[in-house]
């Protein structure tokens, strides 16, 4: 059967099912293959906050959204092309994100009356015409695949477990991607059982030739690798370029790096990651809770090591009064807070950006710190040692902010040149700094950057007092001394805001817009995709994205006051809008959504469209 082979420039598949259906795994390797042709990827994977939530509910559908280009994007994509549906329950939760005409791919064999009932269908929207506006192709892919194994050494609940490979199978050949990696992926994953290294290659084997040989798919698509920059490049997650990044902030700064953890959604891969690393330096610690792993990290900071501890909101929230002990100890330390759903356990699998209150002000007593947010999943990597290098040059706490959505989504990453990367070694104290050349001033500080001298205990001479009661300038005894509490509280102060940052850059290609997008963190992508097609529509609008909020750009009050309307897009309820308003007086439009999911660019282009012609 000869096929029609047809070019597109951008596709976005959304594979869904139950949590036990392998839907991440299945995304992950389509992800891979992708990655391997050239294609830019933007990818969001969509976990059930459940454990385990009862099969073929809605609470337990797990999904995995990749979207590839030939071109440069921003996002996993607003509405999916394709849908691939594992159940009625995948179906049902996923289908009000499609576009009239997306292709959705089912799989019959679920579609049982007892499963339509599980998620309230009273008819089968395979039979009853509800699906008559999409391409529908129905495929019995767990008895295809049982059949397919028949001849395999496997129960047939591992054969059943398969059918994701004869999905991916299926969907590769569909988009005419690469599968050798897969092959070598399964023979690794299941490398101590033969028989199933097997049966997962056959099952994908048989959905590839599915694809080649029924009629129903007619069209095979093909997207052709996207330009990109000369180099060697990888496909990464948010936290795996966040670890990697701790680990070369290691390797440039000379010091171990230590990681105190306690495992929480959505961050504990960031553990994971860097417990493979101890060729590097990196030494990792799983605490007992939160409270223990901040103390040994600070602790780690004190004996002279780079000190880093990484959770969620919850966790940030426990850590609060050691964050406050390092802000008076003046020691390095990087707090990471993947940012998820809140209050409370709130929704722990979905995506917010609620907790930059808590990561400037959420301390007792005047207590500031660095805060700094990367905007993608590769941009985590110098986001981590753009953190590093603030805790070691101004002896401070730094707090990163990622979230689930850069945390877990993926993209190309071209791996720098090392030599490239900051050179971030200390000069640590070895010898009294007194005037009298005997006396050793703990809180004597560096005239620019306002740093205290970092001495490692048992340095001879360099005995110091350390603990979280006031320190008398210079000295560090004991002080409860009115003027100096002042003092030493405006010293803190001041020390963040001699942090050296960059200007913030503003997109703004031909000068004439009179609106500027502000936005942080992960919004990047989507504000970013917005701005594109209103260029593209002729209408000018300006970008301009923070990283440093704490301190923020010197510039950035002069940026502001050159547009007559300034949109800040957030996933709260306007935290960064209060602290611009508060702070340079200039009436910020706050748009805001707490969702649980990332913006749609073609939200926040609707919104702009309106603030951009009425400005």
């Amino acid at each position: 059967m000869t096929k029609q082979l047809r070019q597109l420039d951008r596709v976005v598949i959304r594979f869904a099912g139950d949590s036990g259906d392998g839907m991440q795994l299945t995304g992950d390797r389509f992800t891979s293959e992708t990655a391997q042709l050239g294609n830019d990827i933007s990818t969001l994977p969509n976990f059930p906050a459940e454990i385990r939530a009862p099969a073929g509910t809605l609470p337990g559908v797990s999904s995995f959204q990749v979207h590839f280009a030939d071109y440069d994007i921003l996002t996993p994509g607003d509405s999916p092309n394709v849908l691939v549906a594992m159940n009625p329950a995948a179906l049902k939760a996923n289908l009000g994100d499609l576009p009239r005409g997306a292709d959705i791919i089912v799989n019959t064999d679920e579609f049982t009356r007892r499963n339509l009932a599980k998620v309230g269908y009273q008819t089968s929207p395979l039979e009853d015409g509800s699906l008559d506006g999409y391409a529908l192709h129905p495929v019995a892919l767990t008895s295809m695949t049982v059949g397919a194994l028949a001849e395999q050494d496997v129960s047939k609940k591992d054969a059943e477990r398969a059918k994701n490979m004869f999905a991916l199978g299926l969907l590769s050949w569909m988009y005419s991607r690469p599968y050798e990696s897969t092959l070598r992926f399964l023979e690794r994953k299941f490398a101590a059982r033969p028989e199933l290294v097997a049966a997962n290659i056959a099952a994908f084997k048989a959905g590839w030739n599915f694809g080649e040989t029924t009629e129903d798919f007619g069209v095979r698509y093909q997207v052709k690798p996207a330009r990109m920059a000369a180099g060697t490049y990888r496909n990464i997650t948010g936290n795996a370029a966040l670890s990697l990044g701790l680990v070369a902030a290691g390797v440039r700064s000379n010091l171990p790096v230590f990681l105190g953890a306690y495992p929480i959604t959505p961050a504990s891969d960031i553990l994971h990651e860097l417990s493979k690393h101890k060729r590097f330096g990196v030494v990792t610690m799983q605490a007992e809770d939160e409270i223990a792993a901040i103390g040994a990290a600070l602790g780690a900071s004190y004996g002279g090591a780079l000190g880093v501890t990484s959770t969620s909101g919850p966790g940030v929230a426990l850590k609060g009064e050691t964050i406050s002990l390092a802000v008076a100890l003046e020691l390095p330390l990087v707090i990471v807070d993947v940012q998820r759903a809140g209050p409370s356990t709130g929704m722990p699998t979905k995506t917010e950006q609620a907790d930059l209150n808590m990561a400037l002000f959420g301390r007792h007593g005047e207590a500031p710190v660095a805060v700094i947010a990367p905007r993608s999943p590769s941009d985590c990597f110098h986001a981590a040692l753009d953190a590093a290098r603030i805790a070691l040059t101004y002896r401070t706490p730094v707090i990163l902010l990622s979230d689930n959505y850069v945390a877990n989504g993926s993209e190309p990453w071209l791996l720098p040149d090392v030599e490239s990367l900051p050179d971030l070694r200390v000069d640590f104290a070895t010898e009294p700094n007194g005037e009298d050349g005997s006396t050793f001033l703990p809180y004597l500080r560096d005239p620019v950057t306002l740093a205290r001298p970092w001495a490692i205990p048992g340095t001879p001479g360099l005995e110091h007092r350390i603990g979280g009661l006031e320190k008398a300038d210079k000295t560090g005894d004991i002080s409860y001394d009115p003027a100096n509490h002042d003092f030493m509280v405006r010293t803190r102060a001041a020390r963040i805001e001699a942090i050296e940052v960059p200007d913030v850059e503003v997109e703004d290609p031909d000068a004439d817009a009179r609106v500027l997008v502000l936005g942080w963190g992960s919004t990047y992508g989507p504000i970013g995709a917005a701005c594109r097609g209103l260029r593209q529509r002729g209408l000018p609008v300006a970008q301009a994205h923070l990283r440093h909020l704490s301190p923020m750009p010197a510039n950035l009050g002069d940026v502001l006051r050159r547009y007559e309307r300034v949109v800040i897009p957030e996933m709260n309820l306007g935290q960064l809008a209060h602290v611009i308003r508060a702070r340079y007086l200039v009436d910020a439009i706050s748009y805001n959504h707490v969702r649980g999911l990332p913006f749609t660019a073609v939200e926040l282009e609707t919104m702009l469209e309106e603030v951009v012609k009425n400005a």
